[in-house]
Order: structure tokens, then C-alpha cells, then sequence
């Protein structure tokens, strides 16, 4: 049967519904693809509960990212057939069994990686990607900062780093959870439950403070993350797990070292086509050789996504959650 986890307003996670659907025909210039794993994100959180719109409103079908086998073609499709492995990341849509896609959104997943680990690791590797290549280009030899170490993004990012030469020093919550960062190339990390990120920082650095800061917590981290940038720094706020940033104000830049700040979106990193193809090259390159290793930590299937939801918000989970197709 084909069907889709809807979310028929904004709310708790008790909003899903699951809704049987007929197989979608492609148009011209779409894929029909079968989906085999679907990608679990904070974004799909936001974008349940209301605090970010859902993509086309409510009812919503979320999820950002996904991978399967495309059944079939509409006209004026080139460069894709039949059976062959896909993945995609783009807003919304994601929580079914069978979708169309423009071909354009969707690139082809080598032999060497898994369907699971591309549809974990398009989303939050492509945003570790530009995170380190374009945000702040991290280079070999520097010491950075990393939120949320043990998280999907966090873990694709340290061990990213830690190949390009660069010392990472995550955070954390939980001795557990700091374990697992260092098990994927940090250096340090700092278990803030029972230390001052900032003052572990001046220690770590011996008062010099870092370049930069990824910082995708948000309200909780966001005045110690200027605290611990050297002068003219950059602080890359790329989300908001702890709430949203309510009192920025540009005047903290100047008072914390004439810092720099960026708040990127994945989504304009890989608009153009040939952007999305150079980046996920990048990512899938990685995923092959080992240099990256996609830690997909917790299943679900489709139908159960109320409890991955849960998982997640509960801060329950590690690396990447994926819902599995049957």
C-alpha cells in the first residue's frame, strides 16, 4: 500500500496520521521514485510543531531527505532511469513511500554507499559540507568549535574536520554523548551539563580563543559562543535546538572582537544544479573512502514516526535517524 505520515496541523507529535495515497505519474521533467529510507531532521521538528511554516502549508507531508529506486521517468527526462539509486534533499515531501521529484533535485548514490546512509547524510552532510568549505573554511592546523558534537550534523562534521587537518573541539551533553564525539574526530569535547563550554574553551586554547564557532543550538550557547571567538571570528548560527536567538544584537560583534556572523541555509548552497552535484560528489567521495562514516543510530519504520519525533525532541538519539520503507 502506498501512504504518507501527514501531519494535519501544527502541533505535539500525535499530529501524524497515516493516509493511503495513490502512486503519483511523473510529469515532464520529474522522477517517480520509490522510497527505501527517509532522513530524520531537527528541521522536520520545527516544521511539525509550527515554529518554522511547513513547506505548502498544513496538512503536511515533512521530511527533508531521502533515497530509492526511480520506477519511472516523465518526458524530457535525461541522465536517470529505472532502477536506478537516487537521493535527494529539498523542503518537504519526504514522509512517503512513492514521490515525484524534479530530476534536477536528485542525484544518483554510488554502488559504494548504502540507500540509508545517503538519505542521513544529504541533508545534514551537505549542510557539514558547506558549513566547513564555505561558512568558515576551515583550514589544517586551526582549532574551531563545534555545537552539538554528537548530533547528525555534528558527528559528519568532526570527522570532516579532523581529515582536513583541523583540531575540533565539540559540545555536548552527557559523558556518553561526549565519548561518541571524540570517537568521530574530536579532539576535546566538552560535556555541558557539568562544565562551562567557555571557560573549558580559554583553558583548551590557553586564552587565545578559536576563528570560529558552528553553533546550531542557538538561545542557550549563543552569548558563550561570541565569548569564546578570537578577534574578528566568525559565528556561523546554522540552528536553533534550544530556541530561538531572541536578543541578538549587531553591537555584540563589535563588544566581543569586531567578530563576523553568518546564518546560512542549505537550500541556497545547492540551488543550482550544478552546485548540488560538486557538493554531493564532495560528501559521497567522502562517504566511500571512510573518511566520513554515516552513524545511523537509531531506525524507525515510516509509520512510526511519532516515536522518532519523540526520540529526537527528547534529545534521546545520536548520529542519524532514518525511517525504513518496507
Amino acid at each position: 500500500m502506498a501512504y504518507a505520515m501527514v501531519a494535519e496541523e501544527p502541533g505535539k507529535s500525535n499530529v501524524f496520521k497515516k493516509v493511503s495515497i495513490e502512486v503519483p505519474k511523473p510529469k515532464k521533467g520529474e522522477v517517480l521514485i520509490r522510497q527505501t529510507a527517509i532522513g530524520v531532521n531537527f528541521i522536520d521538528v520545527y516544521q511539525r510543531s509550527g515554529l518554522y511554516p511547513a513547506p505548502g502549508g498544513y496538512p503536511a507531508i515533512l521530511g527533508n531527505e531521502g533515497a530509492g529506486v526511480v520506477q519511472a521517468t516523465g518526458a524530457g527526462v535525461t541522465g536517470f532511469r529505472p532502477g536506478d539509486r537516487v537521493a535527494y534533499t529539498m523542503p518537504g515531501g519526504a514522509y512517503a513511500t512513492h514521490r515525484v521529484i524534479a530530476a534536477d533535485k536528485v542525484v544518483k548514490i554510488p554502488n559504494a554507499v548504502s540507500d540509508e546512509d545517503a538519505a542521513a547524510s544529504m541533508l545534514k552532510g551537505l549542510t557539514a559540507q558547506y558549513l566547513i568549505h564555505d561558512c568558515y573554511k576551515a583550514k589544517a592546523g586551526e582549532t574551531v568549535l563545534f555545537h552539538a558534537a554528537a548530533g547528525g550534523v555534528g558527528l559528519i562534521a568532526g570527522q570532516w574536520l579532523k581529515a582536513k587537518g583541523v583540531t575540533a573541539i565539540g559540545t555536548a551533553g552527557g559523558k556518553e554523548k561526549c565519548a561518541l564525539a571524540r570517537r568521530h574526530g574530536y579532539a576535546k569535547c566538552i560535556d555541558y551539563t557539568k562544565q562551562d563550554f567557555v571557560e573549558e574553551m580559554r583553558k583548551i586554547t590557553k586564552g587565545n580563543g578559536v576563528p570560529a564557532v558552528y553553533d546550531s543550538v542557538g538561545k542557550t550557547t549563543y552569548p558563550g559562543s561570541l565569548k569564546c571567538l578570537q578577534k574578528f571570528g566568525m559565528f556561523v548560527s546554522f540552528g536553533q535546538s534550544s530556541g530561538m536567538i531572541e536578543d541578538f544584537k549587531l553591537a555584540d560583534l563589535s563588544a566581543n572582537g569586531s567578530l563576523f556572523c553568518t546564518r546560512p541555509t542549505l537550500f541556497h548552497f545547492i540551488a543550482e544544479r550544478k552546485e548540488l552535484e560538486r557538493r554531493a560528489r564532495m560528501l559521497f567521495k567522502a562517504i566511500a573512502s571512510g573518511e566520513v562514516k554515516i552513524m545511523v543510530n537509531q531506525t524507525f519504520a515510516l509509520d512510526k514516526v511519532k516515536q522518532a519525533h519523540d526520540a529526537l525532541e527528547g534529545r534521546k538519539t545520536t548520529g542519524q535517524t532514518v525511517l525504513k520503507v518496507e
